[in-house]
């Protein structure tokens, strides 16, 4: 079946591709992915072949992706997508239990949706909640510390057309609407945006620290935060002031006056190269510098440069001299194997092939 999609969609999804900037348009593969799911309930190859014509893209490339990421469905999803954690921390506190009654309370398994299209069920890796195992998700909101009751009890209130309240976030939407807000379109429901404070288990840590008199050295919960400028102008003057202070030291006693800043406009920490380093890996750190890399105007530091190449004259010298160190065997042979010698034992092979024991010329080669 053909799938046409809506002029809205389509509006839609030259929007998202004008976030991006024009020889990046690519990068708006995952929110169209959400978009043409927010249409059907899933990703089907209408829509694959959809997000591949918008962007220039070929087929596989795109199914390549959708069939990479979890949240992107092959095949149509109920309106309620229910994800029950069976990781580590959930599965030790019950999670493959919730998981387990729920499948048979709805008669499905992983990735199966219930006969009335309304639940699709799914295990999940880790949903990033670990302090309220075990936990599920229904399209993605979460219901923390259920038991096999209470997401019997979820399950029910939906397929009976009701809408529980999440633990933490909004009110509930179906799957094809939280697609759209996945796709990067904000919620229009009155109340859909929902503030929230951490709850006591996320907390614990930070009140255990309060209670213990534990805190970072030399934090000041008042200091303000600085901007990237007020920073960088910070560090510029540290590293002025140690210069300075490097080079009175040590010149001190001589008379000589201190030499000029020898930044040279460079921005790069200054880090002097260690003599123990191979000349392989101070090599590859001049060609692939870090924050760590010695620069070539740090103070006393000697950076490995690439050199002019040798000339073609001393290049067909050095070969020459390696060829004629290494004679190469005429019978293609690696250097150093004789024919002669070969040749014999595989004469004195087949000459006692089946007696089940190796020829005196046998055992000598071996010697």
């Amino acid at each position: 079946m053909t799938t046409t999609f809506t002029d809205e969609t389509r509006a839609r999804a030259r929007e998202i591709v004008a976030r991006y900037p024009a020889d990046r348009s690519r990068s708006a593969l995952l929110p169209l992915l959400h978009l043409v799911q927010a249409e059907e309930g899933y990703v089907s190859p209408a829509g694959i072949a959809f997000c591949a014509e918008v962007l220039g893209l070929n087929k596989a490339q795109v199914g390549a992706v959708a069939s990479f990421y979890t949240m992107y469905k092959r095949r149509p999803t109920g309106d309620w997508l229910v994800s029950v954690c069976t990781n580590t921390m959930c599965n030790v506190l019950g999670g493959q239990e919730v998981y387990d009654t729920l499948a048979e309370h709805l008669g499905v398994g992983h990735d199966e949706t219930t006969a009335d299209g309304s639940v699709t069920l799914e295990h999940a890796e880790c949903l990033a909640a670990c302090d309220y195992a075990p936990v599920m998700t229904v399209n993605y909101d979460f219901f923390d510390n259920v038991d096999p009751q209470t997401a019997v009890g979820v399950v029910d209130e939906l397929r009976a057309g009701g809408r529980p309240m999440p633990s933490r976030g909004a009110r509930l939407c179906p799957l094809k609407e939280m697609s759209v807000q996945l796709a990067g379109f904000a919620d229009a429901r009155e109340g859909a945006v929902a503030d929230g404070v951490p709850g006591a288990p996320t907390l614990r840590g930070l009140r255990l620290a309060q209670e213990h008199g534990i805190s970072v050295a030399g934090f000041d919960p008042n200091t303000p935060i600085r901007s990237k400028a007020e920073a960088d102008r910070a560090a510029e003057k540290a590293k002025a002031e140690a210069a300075a202070k490097a080079a009175a030291a040590s010149n001190a006693g001589t008379g000589e006056p201190a030499p000029a800043a020898e930044a040279a406009g460079s921005t790069t920490r200054d880090v002097k190269a260690p003599d123990d380093k191979s000349p392989e890996v101070r090599a590859a750190e001049t060609r692939q510098p870090d924050a760590g890399t010695a620069v070539p105007d740090a103070p006393g530091t000697k950076v490995p440069a690439d050199g002019p190449p040798p000339a073609s004259r001393d290049a067909q010298q050095a070969e020459a001299a390696g060829v004629a160190a290494n004679p190469p065997a005429g019978d293609a042979k690696p250097a150093g194997d004789g024919a002669a010698a070969q040749e014999r034992n595989l004469r004195d092979a087949e000459s006692g092939a089946g007696t089940g024991s190796p020829t005196t010329s046998d055992r000598g080669a071996q010697k």
